[in-house]
């Protein structure tokens, strides 16, 4: 399920009560039990999870070891198991949401053999990416700890292979080189992380669906415009740039 993430990231608050992140359990509701057993994966991702909220509500440098150990229910020590320190801590969940986005565009390029399909399909990918639940994406394209190259190198390695993924594609379509082929990939997929990233923060009445809709007409008005390599080595224009039905809203 996604949700609407354009109210932005909660910010601290000087009340009491600590503000929520959309789509994450409110530390004060339905809280683990302390003490419960559960099996290493179940308690990894529950761990993961209230990192996530803690580092996208706070940030890397003001978000606590306590805190996040507080909000999955656990003491310090069980947390201090599963990971050794705050980095490395973060450098997990970075792993995993970036595998998340890497998979979400492979599967959409993989979702049609029509071009035109497979661009709408991938610039869909980002917007329901920003969308999901809990903002992930802040992780991975506003990170406070880009500097830091262990995170700079995951986040640009999970971009490049996403785009790696649209320049295959797009090579083997056009008989155009993998050089040229790639600078086009990462110009089309940096456009739609752009434009989702902005269509989460801006006050508008447009939906995802047709936000993601526009972005994708205005990449496949370009892309469309390369020949398309045929069975027999021939090369014919791309005939179709026209409107793109706008897809179900979810």
């Amino acid at each position: 399920m996604v949700s609407d993430p354009r109210a932005g990231a909660a910010t601290p608050a000087s009340a009491p009560t600590r503000p929520t992140v959309p789509g994450l359990r409110p530390a004060n509701l339905e809280a683990p039990v302390r003490g419960q057993r559960l099996p290493r994966p179940a308690r990894r991702a529950q761990l993961l999870e209230a990192a996530q909220a803690a580092f996208v509500e706070s940030g890397y440098y003001a978000a606590a070891m306590d805190d996040i150990a507080e909000r999955a229910g656990v003491s310090k020590p069980v947390l201090y198991q599963h990971f050794p320190s705050k980095l490395e801590l973060y450098l997990a969940l970075l792993d995993d949401r970036a595998s998340e986005l890497v998979e979400s565009v492979s599967t959409a390029l993989a979702s049609s053999t029509d071009n035109k399909a497979r661009v709408f399909a991938t610039v869909s990918a980002y917007f329901d990416f920003v969308a999901k639940e809990g903002s992930a994406f802040r992780l991975l394209f506003e990170s406070d700890l880009i500097n830091e190259e262990a995170v700079s190198s995951r986040i640009d390695g999970a971009l490049t292979r996403c785009g790696e993924a649209f320049a295959d594609a797009i090579a083997a379509d056009t008989h155009m080189s993998r050089a040229d082929a790639m600078v086009l990939a990462m110009a089309l997929t940096g456009m739609a992380q752009v434009a989702a990233r902005n269509w989460a923060a801006l006050d508008t009445s447009v939906g995802r669906a047709e936000a993601a809709r526009l972005v994708g007409q205005l990449a496949w008005r370009g892309l469309g415009g390369f020949p398309k390599a045929q069975p027999d080595g021939a090369l014919v224009a791309a005939p179709d740039t026209g409107e793109h039905p706008a897809p179900a809203q979810s």
